[in-house]
C-alpha cells in the first residue's frame, strides 16, 4: 500500500488568555488575497477601486460576525450563553453568508451593479478559500473518518493535533506500526476543490462569450455549496470534540451547502435559459458604471 501524507502539525500558540494559530492567520490573508483579486478584476475592467474598497470593508467585518453568528443555531442545545459567547465556534460557510449579505447591501447602497461586482467578487471568494485552508493543513484540522486510501493522513505518536482532534492522538506504545490512525484530510480535500473551481471560473468567464452577468457568482454558490455538502459528510464522524452539530441527517453546514448549491444551479438555469440578464460586454460594463476607454484617454 502507498504510503499516508504525514507531516507534524504546526501547533497553536498559548500567549497568556490568548491562544494564536496560524488557521486565524490564514483566514486574515485568505481575506486580503481575494479581496485584491477581485480589485484586480475590477481595474481591469474599469469598475470604481474607491467603492469596492468601502463594500469590502464592511463585508470583512460582516464576515466575521458570520462566521461567529451563524452558528449559534447549532449550539442552542447547549444554551443562550454558550451559543452566543464571542469566541465560540466559527464557520467558513456563516463567514461567506454575512460578507456576500452585507456586501450586497452595500453595493446598492453605493449605487453600483450588484451582479457584475458578485461575479468579480466569485473569483476572490474561490482564491480565499484555497489560502485560508492552509492554515488548517498547517495545524490539522477538520480530519474526517477513518480511511484506507494513500492520500489520507496519518497521525504518528507525539503529533499535537487541533484541539478538536485531540482524541486522535496517542502515544508510542498505543501506535500500530508507529501510526494512531489514518484519516480523510477534509481540508486539503477542501483546498483543491476551490483550487479547480478557481480554475472553473476563469475559464467560463474568458471562454464563454455569451456569459451573462450574475452568472459567476451563482456558479461558485453550486460548486462550493454541494462541495461543502459532500465533504462534510466526513467530517460528522462522532469522534471528534466539539463535532459538527447535526439536523436531521445532516449537519448544519451540510444543510447550508446543499440549500445553497441547489438554489444557485437553478439560478444559473434561470440566468442562461430566460436571459434575463444581458450578456457580459464592454458596452454594458459601462452601461453599469466602468469608466469607457474614451473618458480615461
Amino acid at each position: 500500500m502507498l504510503a499516508s501524507i504525514s507531516y507534524p502539525p504546526i501547533p497553536i500558540f498559548e500567549l497568556g488568555p490568548l491562544r494564536l494559530s496560524l488557521h486565524g492567520l490564514m483566514a486574515g490573508v485568505g481575506f486580503v488575497v481575494g479581496a485584491t483579486l477581485m480589485v484586480r478584476e475590477a481595474r481591469r475592467r474599469g469598475f470604481d477601486e474607491e467603492k469596492i474598497m468601502s463594500v469590502l470593508s464592511w463585508a470583512l467585518i460582516a464576515s466575521l460576525l458570520g462566521a461567529r453568528y451563524f452558528t449559534v443555531p447549532a449550539h442552542l442545545d447547549e444554551g443562550w450563553v454558550e451559543a452566543l459567547k464571542p469566541f465560540g465556534t466559527f464557520s467558513i460557510m456563516g463567514g461567506f453568508a454575512g460578507g456576500i449579505i452585507v456586501g450586497g447591501w452595500r453595493m446598492r447602497r453605493l449605487g453600483i451593479d450588484v451582479a457584475a461586482h458578485m461575479d468579480m467578487a466569485s473569483f476572490g471568494l474561490a482564491i480565499g478559500t484555497v489560502v485560508g485552508r492552509v492554515g488548517d493543513m498547517f495545524i490539522v484540522e477538520h480530519l474526517g473518518s477513518p480511511t484506507s486510501l494513500f492520500f489520507g493522513y496519518a497521525v504518528k505518536p507525539g503529533y499535537d493535533l487541533a484541539p478538536q482532534h485531540n482524541g486522535l492522538e496517542c502515544g508510542a506504545s498505543e501506535a500500530v506500526d508507529g501510526i494512531c490512525g489514518v484519516y480523510h484530510h477534509v481540508a486539503m480535500y477542501d483546498m483543491f476543490g476551490a483550487a479547480v473551481l478557481l480554475g472553473l471560473l476563469y475559464l467560463v468567464a474568458r471562454r464563454w462569450s455569451q456569459i451573462r452577468y450574475g452568472v459567476l457568482v451563482f456558479v461558485w454558490a453550486a460548486w462550493y455549496g454541494l462541495q461543502r455538502f459532500l465533504l462534510d459528510s466526513l467530517r460528522n464522524t462522532g469522534f471528534a470534540e466539539g463535532a459538527d452539530a447535526t439536523a436531521g441527517p445532516f449537519t448544519w453546514n451540510q444543510w447550508t451547502g446543499l440549500v445553497a448549491g441547489v438554489l444557485a444551479m437553478v439560478a444559473v438555469g434561470w440566468i442562461a435559459l430566460r436571459k434575463v440578464t444581458p450578456v457580459v460586454s464592454r458596452e454594458e460594463d459601462v452601461a453599469r458604471g466602468a469608466v469607457s476607454p474614451v473618458a480615461v484617454g
